[in-house]
């Protein structure tokens, strides 16, 4: 049976898969755990031991179908707390990351259920990631970029914010930059700062903050996504 330190490594190499593509190596994963490349190279032995994962020494490590399934169900679990803690618990945004946290490994499938059901089986969570189904298949790639990448002039939609840091997060908040708002790129200064328009008014974000925000091409009249934004 896998502890829940096993679980947060899981959904630690799941989320890299994501981001950057197998194999992970075993210092991406010390770095998002904030563990030692000793300690991680020792619990990724272990995970290789149950056949949650395959290691390649000097290469990286894959999830395996098992390892991919328990990844899939506590990122389910956290991304339904967070929701729910927003919607029903009054949260903010940046406050609930830490709380499901603690809170994805001991809740069971029952009480998984009528979260999901109470919350209308939404599709993501408060930060536009994508929710694991009930039939724990991955979420398909959507079509999205860094903000950083867009050129001025152009006018996109804010998809998914993947930075957790509390202040970074209250910022955009209350910048108005969060999932589902369309902005305009008017501008990005000598010293990399992204001057955005909405309808709520102007705003600058640093360009660190702009590689956190995943923006995607704005729906047309009929729903259908514009092509006009290069490289979408």
């Amino acid at each position: 049976m896998q502890t829940d330190v096993m679980e947060d490594y899981l959904k630690a190499v799941y989320r890299l898969e994501r981001e950057e593509g197998p194999p992970v190596g075993t210092s991406a994963i010390a770095d998002a755990l904030d563990v030692t490349p000793p300690t991680a190279t020792r619990m990724l032995e272990k995970l290789a031991e149950e056949a949650l994962i395959e290691r390649e020494k000097y290469s990286g490590v894959e999830l395996t179908d098992h390892g991919r399934a328990i990844a899939l169900e506590t990122v389910r679990h956290h991304r339904l707390l967070e929701a729910y803690l927003v919607e029903h618990l009054g949260y903010e945004w940046e406050e609930v990351h830490d709380e499901a946290d603690c809170l994805e490994h001991h809740i069971s499938e029952s009480f998984e259920e009528r979260i999901a059901d109470l919350l209308g089986h939404p599709p993501v969570d408060p930060h536009g990631e994508p929710i694991p189904g009930v039939d724990l298949e991955p979420p398909g790639d959507a079509d999205t970029r860094p903000l950083a990448a867009c050129e001025p002039g152009e006018t996109v939609v804010v998809a998914t914010v993947r930075d957790r840091d509390e202040e970074t997060l209250q910022y955009l908040a209350e910048s108005g930059i969060v999932p589902g708002r369309e902005v305009t790129v008017t501008e990005v200064t000598p010293v990399d700062v992204y001057v955005l328009e909405h309808e709520a008014g102007t705003e600058h974000l640093s360009a660190a903050v702009a590689e956190s925000v995943y923006v995607e091409a704005p729906a047309t009249a009929d729903g259908s996504v514009s092509e006009e934004v290069p490289g979408l």
